[in-house]
């Protein structure tokens, strides 16, 4: 009989232990935000630090328009304490998706809800979502976006505050670096070509001139027709444009093409534009991306 009662003492302490390390694991678990982009999970990344775990749906080097998730982090988003994602359809294979976390209750933060937005050219008012191309625009996502922070449990004000603050910082810094090398490009140098129209706040903040764009529209899934193609070969000799500049992470075979077609010298520029990099390739977060992009536009336009 005692040797019974010890064997139930033992049994009833390791029950009593496994109990308080799972109380434990509970109460060290972090809230968990699920990110749609690389870019914007990297920007709440410099805002939560080690306070919460942020889930990033896209991996580098990705086309965010024609990105679709597996089951696994389609079951994420439903758990989410807070999802965060662009807007303005540029997360077109996660539309069925997005829509249902609105549909679920999920705490939802659209970037895209929180700036003044400009129209892609050429459309009918279609919405442009390539926001972050404009730092200024960056900092006021940033603003909204502490706020619905400060409203996940778990999450304190105080480290939240702090970190805020630096990376707001940074943003301001970068558009003051941005602003001084593009003001060095002479006036009549300030044209751009894209690949797809993903500039357009850049050159709105910048005072640069979209000529136009090798898929004439904001995402990638568009094709443009022969008429277009000669269209913009013709705006392109007409201005003298330097440089066609393309996205390092997707092929580049029309933005060649139509540099041939225009008969002058015109200059192929790989860019990181929709998407960061692998580590070590000049372009893991968004600072670094829009410093890579910042000289090798304004090198390509000034020579």
């Amino acid at each position: 009989m005692a040797n019974v009662t010890k064997v139930l003492a033992l049994v009833l302490s390791g029950l009593l232990l496994l109990t308080g390390c799972a109380g434990q694991g509970q109460q060290e678990q972090k809230p968990s935000i699920v990110v749609t982009t690389n870019i914007l999970a990297d920007v709440v990344t410099n805002l939560v630090g080690e306070q919460a775990t942020v889930h990033t749906l896209m991996p580098p080097n990705v086309d965010p328009h024609s990105f679709e998730i597996s089951a696994q982090q389609a079951a994420l988003l439903q758990d989410a304490d807070l999802v965060v994602s662009n807007g303005l359809n540029l997360e077109e294979g996660l539309s069925r998706q997005l829509t249902a976390v609105g549909e679920e209750g999920v705490n939802h933060f659209v970037a895209t809800d929180h700036i003044e937005l400009l129209n892609v050219p050429g459309t009918n008012g279609a919405a442009d979502p390539h926001f972050w191309t404009d730092p200024a625009r960056v900092v006021q996502v940033v603003d909204a976006l502490e706020k619905d922070l400060k409203q996940i449990p778990g999450i304190s004000t105080g480290p939240l505050d702090a970190a805020t603050g630096t990376y707001r910082q940074k943003l301001e810094d970068l558009d003051a670096q941005m602003l001084t090398a593009f003001s060095a490009i002479p006036p009549a140098q300030r044209q751009i070509v894209t690949n797809h129209h993903v500039f357009g706040y850049l050159a709105e903040r910048f005072d640069l001139k979209v000529i136009g764009a090798v898929i004439p529209s904001g995402s990638t899934l568009a094709s443009p027709s022969a008429a277009d193609l000669a269209s913009l070969s013709g705006a392109i000799r007409e201005a003298q444009v330097s440089a066609i500049f393309v996205e390092s992470a997707q092929p580049d075979k029309l933005a060649r093409a139509l540099a041939s077609e225009t008969k002058i010298e015109v200059k192929i520029v790989d860019l990181y534009t929709e998407s960061l990099s692998m580590a070590g390739q000049g372009a893991e977060s968004y600072l670094q991306m829009m410093q890579a992009n910042t000289e090798q536009i304004s090198h390509a336009l000034r020579d």
